[in-house]
């Protein structure tokens, strides 16, 4: 019997723990490295090379999707798996071209967890049936890679010229992308186009 190597990158120690021992139970799967932050998962899935690695997406320091490509990048043979309590359409269709093989929702049972992990190493791509359908209907991520930077950073409030010096633009080209995402999310103003486009799990 071959046994399958899986990493968890899970920010909540509780979560994450109960995960390791739900896992531990079957008999096919190792749990073989641990990860609490997005740079840790990267340092850790190079180190232990798992089959498999399990991400959360709301992780500190690097979001999981972001964990997602980095891992398929630098750990080719190792499939990613994403488990979310966020059942975003964006987060889907982001998840997918960053690589993952699977996502599924935190509250799934246990077992159907374990043969996901079966499948996605059979070659199988796994993704929760309503997340799809919900994917399907919200449509593509209307916002371009550009206007999804300049967006996701004003989330934290900051101003134009904050923006501007962070990113290494002008002002006037910041506006331009600021202007363009508020059109593209039918928001009123910047505060709102960023709350619509969390909401989508498009940044």
């Amino acid at each position: 019997m071959r046994v399958i190597r899986v990493m968890l990158a899970e920010d909540q120690g509780m979560v994450r723990g109960a995960l390791a021992s739900l896992l531990g139970l079957e008999p096919d799967i190792e749990v073989v490295g641990e990860a609490a932050t997005g740079p840790e998962a990267l340092a850790v899935a190079e180190r232990v090379r798992p089959d498999i690695a399990l991400l959360d997406i709301e992780m500190p320091g690097m979001d999981g999707i972001t964990a997602a490509g980095e891992i398929r990048r630098r750990v080719p043979e190792c499939q990613v798996m994403i488990l979310t309590t966020f059942g975003r359409p964006g987060y889907l269709r982001r998840a997918m071209e960053a690589g993952a093989a699977a996502f599924l929702v935190k509250d799934s049972p246990a077992r159907e967890l374990a043969a996901a992990i079966r499948r996605v190493l059979g070659g199988e791509r796994v993704i929760d049936p309503g997340l799809a359908a919900a994917a399907l209907s919200a449509g593509p991520n209307p916002l371009s890679p550009r206007e999804r930077e300049v967006l996701g950073a004003a989330v934290d409030g900051s101003t134009i010229s904050d923006i501007a010096d962070r990113l290494h633009l002008s002002e006037g080209t910041v506006r331009n992308y600021l202007s363009s995402a508020i059109q593209k999310t039918a928001a009123r103003n910047r505060i709102e186009a960023v709350q619509k486009a969390q909401l989508q799990g498009w940044l």
